[in-house]
């Protein structure tokens, strides 16, 4: 099987979710992915939140596959060893704090000057200019800024979190393997590479797109809980169960509204089809009254073969058992070499019908220092040299 990235290299100096999630990506297109980390703690989300002595899930399903490199970036050596794998490689990525790079001597300029056709993009907060650009941030805070967080929860209610980190993965990874893949083609094609400015700040502000409608209309917003798609409109809400469970109906179209009236006997909801404010909050108080008086199981058999937008809102767990994911086969384990089961998505990329699979847990730190330096002509002596003098690192320090 041949991947499109096959035969491409990436090196990810990123950490925690946005990078290493861009460079899964990238591997699951075929790339080659190369973590350079640091001699100190390396990515941090190995052991994050975890006991001594154990390795996150969240690090091995992000990082499955990929290798490591354990290099000290702030000594001349170090930086010398990055610039060989650079003349080697044709993405870059990085989320360091912005100036970090310049400050160690590896700023575009200098990468490009190794290797003219490279690509390397950094993913950071704010961007790499302008008042905030330095300023630390998480996920939360590049919603709260873009309006995101705003719009998150129900009428009345205070703004809720979502464990869907929507600024990092959609804002921050995705964004940036988009930008990436399309400045690869442009290598490709002229000849020279890209540097790419990935602000997840800005991301996310573009992907805002919802609530535009409304604020350009009348000027701002609608509140939260209260626009089309928020819960505002009885045929596009959450509805609770007799026994606290959820189901989404998302009946937005009028033929799938007045099918859901035909399944639960309320033929007299069709033409109310339209309503809004006050008589809209008295027909979703109805909705919500009909499906209380029924468990979740009851509607799952209800609305079984019925193809009007209404699904259970199922726990992550019992997503991992839907018969739709196990027949895309986007259900798979990965066992870890410290003996851990994971359960975790499959790659959701098939190329002419097949897909990228790995087995392998992410790779302890520095695990793969030494191959990689002799792949770049380094004698054994000098690595052990490097090694003793705290430049490079390998797994067994």
């Amino acid at each position: 099987m041949t991947l499109p990235l096959d035969g491409m290299t990436v090196l990810d100096l990123s950490r925690l979710l946005p990078g290493p999630m861009c460079s899964l990506h990238l591997q699951d297109m075929g790339a080659r992915v190369i973590k350079v980390e640091d001699t100190s703690g390396g990515d941090y989300t190995r052991t994050l939140g975890m006991p001594p002595g154990m390795i996150s899930p969240a690090f091995h399903l992000l990082n499955r596959g990929k290798e490591s490199i354990s290099v000290d970036l702030t000594n001349s050596d170090g930086r010398e060893l990055l610039l060989r794998l650079v003349a080697r490689a044709d993405i870059l990525l990085e989320s360091f704090r912005p100036g970090v790079m310049s400050k160690l001597g590896l700023d575009y300029d200098s990468l490009k000057a190794v290797n003219p056709k490279l690509v390397m993009c950094s993913i950071s907060g704010f961007g790499q200019t302008g008042p905030w650009a330095s300023r630390a941030g998480h996920d939360m805070n590049y919603c709260a800024v873009t309006g995101v967080l705003d719009q998150n929860g129900n009428a009345g209610e205070a703004p809720a979190l979502s464990n869907f980190q929507i600024a990092d993965l959609a804002g921050g990874s995705l964004s940036a393997a988009m930008a990436i893949l399309a400045a690869v083609v442009g290598s490709l094609r002229h000849g020279s590479g890209s540097y790419l400015d990935i602000s997840m700040t800005d991301c996310t502000f573009a992907n805002n797109f919802i609530p535009l409608t409304t604020m350009n209309l009348f000027g701002k917003a609608m509140p939260r809980g209260e626009d089309m798609l928020t819960g505002g409109r009885p045929c596009y809400s959450v509805y609770r169960t007799q026994d606290d469970r959820y189901m989404a109906v998302g009946a937005l179209e009028k033929k799938f509204w007045e099918s859901v009236c035909d399944v639960l006997q309320q033929p007299d909801w069709k033409a109310r089809y339209n309503d809004m404010g006050p008589a809209a909050k008295a027909l979703k108080a109805e909705v919500a009254e009909v499906f209380a008086s029924q468990p979740q199981a009851h509607w799952r058999e209800v609305f079984a073969d019925q193809d009007c937008c209404v699904t259970p809102i199922l726990t992550p767990q019992e997503a991992f058992a839907h018969p739709q994911l196990l027949a895309r086969e986007m259900v798979a384990e990965l066992k870890t070499a410290q003996g851990m089961n994971l359960k975790r998505p499959q790659s959701p990329f098939t190329f002419n019908g097949e897909r990228a699979t790995c087995a392998e847990g992410g790779p302890l730190q520095g695990q793969h220092t030494v191959s990689i330096l002799e792949s770049l002509g380094v004698a054994r002596d000098q690595i052990d040299q490097w090694q003793t003098d705290g430049i490079v690192r390998t797994h067994n320090q």
